[in-house]
């Protein structure tokens, strides 16, 4: 049993304004396996004036000072690899070849980009007589959520590390063991006193007071688009930053070639991954209607290869975060056949000989239209909708006619093709037969439109966290100063 009933303050790990508690359960299980402390707006309050203090020092540092407070978390980093492992495979139900692999692989690729693209950061530049400097903007709310909880937490660290703001982090309730891990790391790198801070609470009691509080100067938020949305009306009165990356339902167009049957199987594997709990996930794909039936049979063989908790097989998905989580896909799962979509595996309630967990059947509908709720709203579980479309007008029409814009795909062969789609796609990102591989690692991870508009993973990444002051000289060019200053 965890207990982790402190947050982390000023350097120092503390009791809460207030003492309160939230269980947090195991979805393997569905037992409890952990207590955490649930912060209020008084601990908020303290947090943020503690990172506020060590602004003055931190925004000062030089490029070797962050580089080498970095460096030390890379280090301490690798020595806990196994225990976030543990934490992300207890707290959300990973396997323990995704807990292990990519969830935390992705946290540790963060932070070399943030390295690697420090080393080389322009915090000036001169344009004609005009000095524009890139200054820290301040004090950051981090807001994370639950199905990546060490890759969002530290693309949104590590990149505010880098540029010299201070931080207060407040992890997902649903997943905060790894939360836990990470600000042990941050502790024994040596991190400076008050730069980065913890509490642990939910939306309604940390979310609101830290997206709201006078004293922070950037939000940076992900996880559904409601709350983004929720989160940018708090943050309006005080006219702070507000960065956000949120939901997907994203189009994968497979189109009518040879690479077909290849094409169709890699969009089902891929929509698997991490129990289909990612706001990327391929969750619409779009086929020929004249291939539509062809499309069921070969979805209907993968999704019959899918194992279901079975932690011995490195292809197996665990279960759904939680039990709201899981009881929101049942609801969503009967919509689907209730609007007349095609069952063509899976569907309602658990998968056979798993009566324990929070396990959903890996499901394909097919024969979806795009007004269908399935098709609109974003589910977050292993859930495929197929649709078919007539001719690729009609594909981009489909493709784009959603609220969302994070990530689109396509698979075929023709490159010539791809490109001109490409083009046409409302989205943030565009995979062309990679999808979700990790070579989006040092480019830019962002969408477009309801899917929000912050920019993860680069150099762009750093840009998010600092602000801009133009120093104009009345003639002539300025010398440019060294930066980082000397003396």
């Amino acid at each position: 049993m965890r207990e982790y009933l402190k947050f982390y303050i000023d350097g120092t790990w503390v009791d809460p304004v207030r003492p309160n508690t939230l269980e947090v359960d195991n979805p393997t299980t569905e037992q409890v396996s952990g207590v955490i402390a649930i912060g209020s707006a008084a601990d908020v309050d303290v947090a943020v004036q503690a990172a506020r203090r060590a602004f003055a020092s931190w925004s000062q540092s030089i490029r070797e000072e962050r580089l080498d407070v970095l460096q030390a978390i890379q280090a301490e980093y690798q020595k806990r690899s196994g225990d976030l492992a543990d934490a992300v495979s207890e707290e959300m139900g990973a396997p323990p070849s995704l807990a292990a692999g990519p969830q935390v692989a992705m946290g540790a690729g963060h932070l070399m980009t943030a390295i690697d693209v420090l080393k080389n950061f322009s915090f000036e530049e001169q344009l004609g007589n005009t000095l524009v400097l890139k200054e820290p903007i301040g004090v950051c709310g981090l807001i994370t959520p639950w199905n990546w909880p060490i890759n969002q937490i530290a693309c949104k660290v590590f990149p505010a590390l880098a540029t010299g703001c201070t931080m207060v982090l407040k992890p997902s309730e649903v997943a905060p063991y790894s939360a836990q891990i990470f600000t042990e790391i941050i502790d024994a790198a040596g991190v400076p006193a008050g730069v980065y801070n913890l509490v642990y609470g939910d939306g309604p009691g940390v979310g609101v007071a830290l997206s709201s509080h006078p004293d922070v100067d950037m939000v940076s938020f992900t996880g559904s688009t409601r709350a983004g949305v929720e989160v940018a009306r708090n943050a309006a009165p005080t006219v702070k930053r507000v960065t956000q990356e949120l939901g997907g339902k994203s189009p994968n167009i497979v189109l009518d070639d040879d690479a077909f049957a290849d094409s169709v199987t890699a969009g089902v594997a891929t929509m698997m991954l991490n129990s289909g709990q990612s706001c990327n996930a391929p969750s619409r794909m779009l086929v020929p209607n004249s291939r539509m039936e062809e499309a069921k049979k070969i979805a209907r063989a993968v999704i019959e290869g899918v194992k279901v908790g079975d932690p011995s097989d490195k292809k197996a998905i665990g279960p759904v975060a939680s039990q709201a989580q899981f009881e929101k896909i049942q609801g969503l799962l009967q919509k689907g056949i209730d609007d007349g979509a095609t069952v063509v595996a899976g569907g309602t309630g658990r998968p056979e000989g798993l009566e324990t967990g929070y396990y959903v059947k890996p499901t394909v509908f097919a024969d979806v239209s795009n007004d269908m709720t399935i098709a609109r709203e974003e589910i977050f579980g292993p859930v495929l909708c197929i649709l078919g479309y007539d001719d690729l007008d009609q594909a981009v029409e489909i493709a784009n006619g959603t609220d969302y814009g994070l990530t689109a795909a396509m698979i075929t062969r023709d490159e010539a093709a791809a490109w001109h789609i490409a083009q046409r796609l409302e989205a943030g990102m565009i995979f062309v037969n990679n999808y979700m591989r990790r070579s989006f690692l040092g480019s830019p991870f962002g969408g477009q439109k309801g899917s929000g508009f912050e920019r993860e993973n680069a150099a762009e990444t750093l840009h998010e966290f600092v602000r801009s002051k133009s120093v104009r000289f009345r003639s002539g060019r300025a010398e440019v100063p060294v930066w980082p200053p000397r003396g």
